[in-house]
């Protein structure tokens, strides 16, 4: 009796491992497969998709659709808030197909994963940039978008690019900036210049050179080295006549300066 009942024991556990292994899409053809990841993508069950995808660049490796869902995948793990595995996925589309008709896109998706990771729905709400946070993967950001709008100028997705790297160069700007207010608020105003004067040398005709120049005036009117002083205000007159932080009557809102869209 015991011995039968082991047996049955072994068979229902065989039979539940078998079941955990079952694939269901194992009788589908890759176009089903396809429209199946599809619908779960736009359904927003990004983890089903990606399985579905994977799936997919096996059984359709060599062909268009499996570059389709090599990138679909990448869209999927970006937009589930895993922009690591995103770009990785990119990379290597941008390796293997080197000749695609879409590599414009995976250039473009790969920049779009590592800037929408550095600026998510909090630090909008909160007024806090890219600027803020970790420099790095703003720089591979704009590398990305850099080698779109090289490559691929007349790109569909080229002019988006063009105005992120805008907004990158001016955030890794102010990376600079709130290191020198940092130091000109400790009394540091030497360092404080230093910093101020890197960003203007580096980053010119962005917003956040004003406040970079800003600073340098400052310090130098806290260190009482008046020639340079007046020397820095005149070169802000020239080039900000209206700034808000010589004339903060002047100041029009308070909207903050990186929201582009």
């Amino acid at each position: 009796m015991l011995r039968r009942a082991l047996g049955v024991a072994c068979i229902a556990l065989l039979s539940a491992c078998a079941n955990n292994n079952y694939d269901p899409t194992k009788e589908w053809n890759v176009d089903k497969l396809y429209q199946e990841a599809k619908d779960e993508l736009a359904a927003g069950a990004y983890d089903k998709a990606i399985g579905y995808y994977e799936k997919l660049e096996g059984r359709a490796a060599g062909t268009p659709l499996a570059q389709q869902a090599q990138l679909d995948k990448a869209w999927a793990q970006y937009k589930s808030g895993e922009p690591v595995q995103a770009v990785s996925t990119l990379d290597r589309f941008i390796k293997l197909h080197p000749a695609s008709p879409a590599l414009d896109y995976a250039y473009y998706l790969k920049g779009l994963a590592n800037f929408n990771d550095s600026l998510g729905l909090m630090s909008s709400l909160s007024k806090q940039d890219l600027a803020e946070r970790d420099s790095k993967q703003a720089k591979e950001s704009f590398e990305a978008f850099r080698d779109l709008v090289v490559r691929f100028p007349s790109s569909k997705y080229a002019e988006d690019a063009h105005l992120r790297m805008a907004y990158i160069r001016n955030s890794l700007a102010r990376s600079d900036v709130y290191v020198a207010r940092y130091y000109f608020q400790r009394g540091a105003y030497v360092a404080a210049i230093n910093r101020a004067q890197s960003a203007i040398a580096e980053y010119r005709d962005v917003p956040a050179v004003e406040e970079a120049l800003f600073i340098v005036y400052q310090s130098y009117d806290r260190l009482g080295l008046d020639q340079l002083r007046d020397d820095a205000r005149r070169v802000m007159e020239r080039t900000y006549p209206n700034s808000a932080f010589l004339y903060p009557e002047k100041a029009a809102t308070d909207k903050p300066w990186w929201k582009l869209w």
